[in-house]
């Protein structure tokens, strides 16, 4: 039974590696639209009112060149294989994860945030993400210097919860917009929020669950 239970675990670890891996396959060739330097496909083809403004095109391009490595260095740091066995590899990744958060993704998501579709709501809601997402990578680095390993992880988990919006915040709106008529506006506003306060709850419902597990 204990044999069984397992291998139905790494099945749906490796299920979940490659959906996860399929999302950053279709995160990608959003990305590669934008190289070396268009301003006029994808998603900027909504944003030509701010095309023009320099800080926000710049925080643009950075924010997007930089949201692969963030999905991916930051993926690595939940597997128990590689610390265990490169624990060295493990930190170097992990360290990569924490400062293109800490000075690239998450101050120029800030700036972004301002100029958000959908009025004000929008624009707390990437606002607050932002600063989330700094908050929590930046607790996890401290606690790790400190050796603090179990916070660590838990400040880790919410920092990807928010990494994550990436992909979730799209997959939200490809559904809501396939599924239900509602005005684009209207559906950005609601995934402004639930693009990432859904995976902060999850994560939070999972960190409560292990604590209850381990009482």
């Amino acid at each position: 039974m204990k044999k069984r239970m397992n291998r139905s675990s790494k099945y749906m670890d490796i299920l979940w590696l490659i959906l996860y891996l399929f999302f950053c396959y279709l995160m990608l060739r959003i990305t590669l639209q934008y190289i070396p330097y268009q301003t006029d496909v994808a998603f900027l083809r909504i944003k030509q009112s701010y095309i023009h403004i320099d800080h926000w095109r710049l925080a643009f391009f950075i924010h997007v060149y930089a949201s692969m490595c963030c999905l991916l260095a930051g993926f690595t740091q939940f597997s128990k294989g590689l610390l265990n066995k490169y624990p060295i590899t493990h930190r170097r990744l992990g360290m990569i994860y924490v400062m293109t958060i800490l000075f690239v993704s998450a101050p120029s998501g800030f700036i972004m945030g301002f100029y958000a579709n959908g009025g004000l709501s929008s624009r707390i809601a990437f606002v607050l993400l932002s600063v989330l997402w700094f908050y929590f990578t930046l607790r996890a680095w401290r606690l790790a210097m400190k050796k603090d390993y179990k916070s660590h992880r838990k400040f880790m988990m919410r920092s990807f919860a928010l990494t994550l919006s990436a992909i979730t915040l799209r997959a939200w709106k490809f559904l809501i917009m396939n599924n239900v008529h509602l005005p684009p506006m209207d559906v950005y506003r609601f995934v402004a929020w639930w693009g990432w306060g859904f995976n902060l709850m999850v994560c939070e419902c999972k960190l409560y669950l292990e604590k209850k597990r381990n009482q």
